[in-house]
Order: structure tokens, then sequence, then C-alpha cells
């Protein structure tokens, strides 16, 4: 029996890692010879960040029915809990602990506890890494990434392009690269997999679709827009590329779920205007000013354009029990973004059978193959993403072979490449 850890957000976080290290627990639970923890923040970030990272909405229990161990311990702004969580994880002894990376920031606590971890007993360290390369570039990323992720024994990345990387940043260390989850006694080993499908959400079999799409005022095709607002994601050019395509014909719907990133906390109180001052003062000293998007509102483009009665609006988080619903109504999902690592979103389509319209940037022209699972547009170009709106409903994509893509990214063969072959 292998003990593992699952180092993450757990699932009382919103958010595509919160989802992420739930659904891995999961996934390492259904084998017979796993058993597995959940060690968890309570709090991710600085405390001057002014969002609410917490999931006050949904009420299912994605553990249900598990015999996950859930511990919320770790605080950021804490150093005392990093020492706790240190203690913790080697108290239980478990063979492998995996640390879920997708944001330098993080790589202070991290790389502390990774790091007596590697000292002071035999477990393997392993990063699952999301993103290497940050979205909004900071100066101090890089001594962040160095300093969270050097004491690693394996690495997980979900593709090359990241596994590149990760041989950029460490150039004095040897790794070697595989497919199979080997690990290699003399290297860092870097296990090159995929963003497995979510399986958290599942398909209500009764849901009546035609009653639905006539509650949300939808027209006959859907097309979905889902998760966080954020600027790399490009609503701001998905709303004029699905104008562009009523233009052409106007029995379009676009559904657009989710929550705007910096807009979950009360702005009237002062300690939400004193951590926004802060922080934006913080913003101004490390990031570039194009970087920062507390100001993106993309959702203005809906009226000035005109188009508010194909469109509907869901703002806000979306409770777990409510998720089955727009992708079970919509059509496909559209991931025109301008930087792409393997996205939740994706995964999250593939499980219910969507295609998925998405930009030949990053990751997608990995995963989407143009007139199989979906269409690739031209990044930043309005015309190919109306162009390829319009081409799906006129050559609408067989969700058979959305199916075909859902079984290749399994959690299963996931979880056998990181327990299956890992260090005996």
């Amino acid at each position: 029996m292998k003990k593992i850890v699952c180092f993450g957000p757990g699932p009382a976080f919103k958010g595509g890692i919160s989802n992420y290290n739930t659904a891995l627990a999961k996934a390492l639970d259904r084998r017979e010879d796993c058993e597995v923890h959940i060690v968890s923040w309570t709090q991710q970030y600085p405390a001057i960040i002014p969002r609410d990272f917490k999931d006050r909405s949904s009420k299912s229990d994605l553990l249900e029915n598990t015999d996950i161990k859930l511990t919320y311990l770790t605080n950021y702004n804490n150093p005392r809990s990093w020492a706790q969580t240190y203690r913790l994880i080697r108290d239980l002894k478990p063979d492998m602990v995996i640390f879920q990376w997708a944001i330098a920031l993080q790589g202070l606590p991290l790389g502390w506890i990774a790091r007596k971890l590697k000292r002071h007993t035999d477990i393997e360290v392993i990063f699952d890494v999301h993103v290497l390369v940050q979205k909004e570039a900071s100066v101090i990323d890089k001594y962040f990434t160095k300093k969270g992720l050097k004491a690693a024994d394996t690495y997980i990345a979900h593709a090359y392009k990241t596994a590149d990387e990760l041989k950029a940043v460490f150039p004095d260390l040897s790794f070697t690269v595989n497919e199979d989850g080997k690990r290699d006694p003399n290297k860092r080993t870097i296990i090159k997999l995929y963003h497995p499908i979510y399986d958290l959400f599942q398909p209500d079999p009764n849901l009546d679709k035609e009653a639905v799409k006539k509650e949300l005022g939808l027209n006959e095709h859907v097309f979905l827009f889902f998760g966080f607002i954020r600027k790399y994601k490009g609503l701001h050019n998905v709303i004029p590329a699905f104008a562009k395509a009523l233009e052409s014909r106007k029995d379009l719907s676009l559904i657009i779920a989710g929550e705007m990133f910096w807009n979950t906390l009360d702005n009237k109180k002062l300690s939400t205007r004193i951590k926004s001052a802060t922080f934006g003062l913080l913003k101004k000293i490390l990031l570039r000013k194009s970087d920062d998007e507390r100001n993106y509102n993309p959702l203005a483009q809906i009226k000035e354009l005109g188009i508010e009665e194909h469109v509907v609006q869901k703002i806000g988080f979306v409770p777990n029990e409510d998720v089955h619903k727009y992708f079970q109504v919509s059509d496909a999902i559209v991931t025109y973004y301008l930087t792409a690592t393997p996205s939740g979103v994706e995964s999250l389509a593939y499980n219910f059978h969507m295609p998925v319209l998405a930009t030949r940037v990053g990751h997608f022209p990995e995963t989407v193959k143009d007139g199989f699972n979906g269409y690739l547009a031209e990044p930043e170009d309005i015309d190919s993403m109306a162009q390829q709106m319009l081409r799906f409903v006129e050559q609408p994509i067989s969700r058979d072979n959305v199916a075909v893509t859902a079984s290749n990214m399994s959690w299963e063969n996931y979880a056998e490449a990181i327990v299956g072959k890992g260090i005996k």
C-alpha cells in the first residue's frame, strides 16, 4: 500500500487547481494500492491580495464516498504553519508528496517545505507543474520559481513546452523526459503527461435541455465561455468575434458563465480599499502596466455592440452543482486564449464530450485536432475566430470524436504513470 500526499488547495477553494488537486486525490483513492491524504492551504497568497479565493456557494461534497483524509493547515502568511505542514507530512511517512505548482508567488512556502522534506526524509518530492512561465511577468518570478522547484525529485509537465522551460530554468540539472513515469535514479525525471479529463462534474441524464434553453432565452446554436474572466482567456476577443458571426446568422447564443477574477470583495469596505491600494502599488513596482488587469471589463462590449439579446450573462462563481447545466445546453466551448497552458476548462468540456473552439496558441494545437474534436482560429484575429464559430455551426463536430479524445486522457492512466512506476 502506497501512501500519497496531494498538497494543494482543497475543495473549499475556487478554481481549476483546487478541482485538479481534488480530482487527482480521488483518482489515486480509487486505486486499491493507495492511501491518500490532501494537505491544503488555509490561505494561498499574501493577505494583501484583494480577492476571495474561497468557494462559498457550492453545497455538494466533492470528497463524498472516498477514504481521503483532508487537512487544512498551510497559511502563506504564517511561516509557523509551513513548519507545521512539514512536520505533518514527515510524520505521515508517505511514499510521495505531489505539490501543485501554478504560480511562482507560492515558491517561498512551497520551496521551504520541499527543501525540508528533501533534506530530512526519503519521501519522493513531486511537483505537478501547470504553469512555469507566468502569464504576468514579475521581476521576482524567476527567483521564486527557482527557490520553489529546485528541491523536486520528479516533475510532471502537461506539455513538452513546459518540459523545455524546466530545462531552461535549471540548466545545471540533468533531466530525463518520458511519458510512462519511469524514474531515473541518476537524473531528475520529467513525466510528460496531459491534463486529465475532469470527472468531478457529471452530466444530469434527466436534464430537460430544451426547457433550460427556453428558460435562459437561448437560440438554437449555443457557444459557452466558462470560468474565471481573466485577460489571457481572451473574452475581449470572443465577444466581437461572436458579434461578427451574428452578422451572418441570428440563431446563435453565447453564454458567459464565470466570475470576474478581481471583483469578489466588497469595495465599500475599508479593508478592501487598503488591500487594493497596497496591491496596486506592488503591481506597479513588479509588473508592466499593461499586465495589471484589475480594470479589465470585456463585458462592456456586449452593450456597445448591441448584442444583449444574444448573450446570457451568468456573472459570479458557478457552484459545483450548477456546472453541468451550462455545459449540457451548449454546443461548443470557446477558448480563444491569448496564451495557453493545458486548460481545466478544456478538460471539463471533454468530460461532457463537447467540441472545443480554440486559438493556435500554447498547447491547443497538441490537443485540439482541427476538424476532429474542435476548430482552431488564428490568435488575435477576430475574423478567423468568427469564421470558426460559423464553421462549427455549418460543419458540426461529432461528439463521438470528442469521446475518443477524452478516452485517451483518463485519470486512471495519469495515476498509473505517477504511482505504478514510481520509486519502489
